[in-house]
């Protein structure tokens, strides 16, 4: 099989798809890897380093895109429309329940979208989330730190503190992968954390590893109001695979916090939790501020560190496309139920039951449509 890695092209979208380890894994199964010339340089690949490998380096986007498995980060944008076709797959990151113009370009055109972030893995995880998931944890809490700074517009507080001085106050909503990594770095700032989410199993595994050191709660109007209201940082962290986040944060709760605190939206490529969020912002432009309070809303925050994230997503990502090459995508979805849950489209329909729902589109079961 062709498999093809176009470079980026979303705003500041410095990662790529694969590594030349990806590659040569790929090509150890006889399958074809072409890659656009340049796309790895943001994140410090070469074209001969790819080519080293054994991938065909092409000039052009177009000649990349004729092959019949596109492997990418982000999802396809508008000037990359006109490369959809029937038949066509493409394995990345989607959140369609948050891209309706996008999904419905897929389905009028039959491609096969496979979504990183709807495969669902033997513990009922999301394993091709996870490597991002921590990435975005960490850097939230390191990118609010930055601008809780006066000359960002910040309240001018150090979150940690110094002896004599109160350490600041983070609010984490959402205990998952995100919002434990967040954790782990506001803890090693040695910052006041209070972390909410809607298991209680979840709130009792964060306890048993952190001690009581950490304030959880369930995760619920009364509480989130009460808590953001003194918090210099309120991290984002919810996921409900494939769906559009729900809107945990109400206007007025925002308005509620002190001016120059920092929120941060891990959740914003899924629509965000936060009602204040009227608009999504790029690594170039970051932030904007409403009620007195900075949002951070950059959808692709793995992105400003793309030697790591390149390479934690290629050790995610590489199997299944070796298994999709291999097998084909009927046959690969039979064997594999990480692959099955990870087709968003096919066959001119919604093959996610969640996505269609958020879309208000129609839903088929991929299964009755082979």
């Amino acid at each position: 099989m062709k498999i093809g890695i176009p470079k980026e092209i979303k705003a500041h979208e410095n990662r790529v798809a694969i590594t030349p380890t990806g590659v040569a894994l790929l090509r150890q199964s006889n399958h074809e890897v072409l890659i656009e010339s340049g796309a790895g340089i943001g994140a410090d690949i070469t074209d001969e380093e790819y080519r080293n490998a054994g991938a065909m380096i092409m000039e052009k986007a177009e000649d990349v895109w004729s092959a019949d498995l596109i492997m990418k980060v982000k999802e396809p944008q508008k000037s990359e429309y006109k490369y959809f076709r029937e038949g066509l797959m493409i394995f990345t990151y989607f959140h369609l329940a948050n891209e309706p113009e996008l999904a419905e370009e897929m389905v009028k055109s039959g491609v096969t979208a496979i979504a990183y972030e709807t495969m669902v893995g033997p513990k009922d995880d999301l394993p091709m989330l996870m490597p991002m998931s921590v990435i975005a944890g960490r850097i939230s809490v390191q990118i609010a730190s930055f601008y809780l700074q006066s000359p960002q517009q910040g309240k001018g507080k150090l979150i940690g503190g110094v002896p004599g001085v109160r350490n600041g106050k983070v609010v984490i909503i959402g205990g998952g992968v995100a919002g434990q990594n967040a954790l782990q770095i506001a803890r090693g700032l040695g910052a006041h954390v209070t972390i909410l989410d809607v298991k209680p199993e979840v709130l009792q595994q964060i306890e048993d590893t952190h001690g009581t050191d950490v304030i959880t709660l369930m995760s619920n109007e009364v509480n989130i109001a009460n808590a953001i209201k003194d918090a210099d940082i309120v991290v984002g962290a919810v996921l409900i695979p494939g769906s559009k986040a729900p809107k945990l944060v109400t206007e007025e709760m925002v308005k509620s916090m002190e001016p120059g605190s920092v929120i941060v939206d891990i959740a914003v490529d899924q629509g965000g939790i936060f009602e204040t969020e009227d608009r999504i912002t790029t690594h170039d432009d970051p932030i904007y501020i409403k009620h007195g309070v900075i949002h951070y809303a950059v959808p692709n925050m793995p992105g400003a560190v793309p030697k790591t994230a390149t390479t934690a997503l290629t050790n995610v990502t590489v199997p299944h496309a070796i298994e999709i090459a291999n097998l084909g995508i009927v046959n690969a979805a039979e064997k594999s139920n990480m692959i099955y849950t990870g087709i968003n489209t096919y066959g001119g329909y919604i093959t996610n039951k969640g996505v269609a729902e958020a879309l208000n589109m129609e839903y088929r079961d991929f299964a009755k449509l082979v």
